[in-house]
């Protein structure tokens, strides 16, 4: 017998089922048309805004929970980056025609979880019908005390630059996610694989640095779009250029492994992206209680490289001192 497809439940049943319950104090339990917000005394508000778009920043196939992780996650690496704590954050969703709700319902409890992770709970948003690919916009809120949001442009000539975690583990998973899969994971073993396609699926905001950066960083932000790219926006935001040993750059054991197979890899672990982790520079003689702090918090930070006077682009050096060539810095969407 052929079941009788339900309809689709409506926008207010779908923000009362799905949504409603990830609402945080201010966001009036989403019963009203906009949310309530205030930053803790003496504290100013950082906002930041990202938008992923299926087939674009994630594969439409990906694990509806994984998007969720992914949406939210970096709206987070930006607020970590700027030194701040979360508060809360606007969701706009527009869905493709082929949603259902086992999709919404998985989506939304990655949502939650990731949400609970961080502390930051939803106020508020809006869930339309797209006209073409799924659509994910999240505003987030962020505080930090008054005056000590850490900026991109405020290094200084001598700085030591340092990177949290490890680079370029995600853009290699994005590599073996993509399909056919790239012939060079076939020489990995199942755990190397596993390990670098999860760092794509699922950012690991950097949230515990947040009062590090405050406290020692004259300049941050997240390595989003790759560590080549990025650094050279902060050094042009700073009107400074920089000098970076490559093999300082912390690569994790999955990478080198992914590496050794393949090393003309290390272009794309240096410039593909994906990594949300905090590239930041600090007078040297700060650099010790950076670190420790960091280490405190449980995030790693390394020291790579050296913030230098005038306006040419970052050289990223090899062991034997020679410049390496990049043929593109960083993910571009046009």
């Amino acid at each position: 017998m052929a079941r009788t497809a339900l309809p689709r439940p409506t926008e207010d049943e779908l923000i009362a089922r799905y949504f409603a319950p990830l609402a945080g104090e201010g966001g009036l339990g989403l019963r009203d048309d906009a949310a309530v917000l205030a930053p803790s005394p003496g504290h100013d508000l950082v906002l930041t805004t990202d938008a992923v778009v299926a087939g674009v920043h994630y594969f439409a196939d990906d694990p509806p929970a994984s998007i969720a992780c992914k949406a939210l996650g970096v709206n987070l690496s930006d607020l970590a980056a700027k030194g701040a704590e979360p508060r809360g954050f606007l969701l706009t969703l527009a869905l493709a025609d082929g949603w259902d709700e086992t999709w919404l319902s998985e989506f939304c409890t990655g949502l939650s979880e990731a949400a609970a992770l961080a502390s930051c709970p939803l106020l508020g948003g809006d869930t339309v019908r797209a006209a073409g690919p799924t659509l994910i916009g999240i505003t987030a809120f962020g505080e930090v005390p008054a005056g000590t949001m850490v900026r991109r442009g405020a290094a200084r000539a001598g700085d030591s630059l340092l990177v949290s975690g490890s680079i370029g583990d995600a853009a290699l998973g994005l590599k073996l996610r993509q399909k056919p899969a790239a012939s060079w994971g076939d020489g990995l073993s199942y755990p190397v694989r596993a390990a670098l396609v999860d760092r794509y699926l699922h950012p690991r905001p950097r949230l515990a640095l947040a009062s590090a950066l405050r406290a020692h960083a004259h300049a941050a932000m997240d390595v989003s779009d790759g560590l080549v790219g990025d650094l050279a926006k902060m050094m042009r935001a700073s009107d400074l250029s920089a000098e970076v040993a490559i093999a300082d750059i912390p690569v994790s054991e999955a990478a080198r492994a992914a590496l050794a197979v393949e090393p003309a890899l290390l272009d794309t672990a240096l410039t593909g992206g994906d990594d949300y982790e905090i590239l930041c520079a600090a007078d040297p003689e700060a650099v010790p209680a950076l670190r420790e702090a960091a280490l405190r918090a449980g995030v790693p930070l390394t020291v790579i490289g050296t913030v230098t006077e005038g306006a040419a682009p970052p050289v990223f050096r090899m062991p034997d001192g020679a410049a390496r060539a990049f043929r593109t810095g960083s993910f571009s969407h046009f």
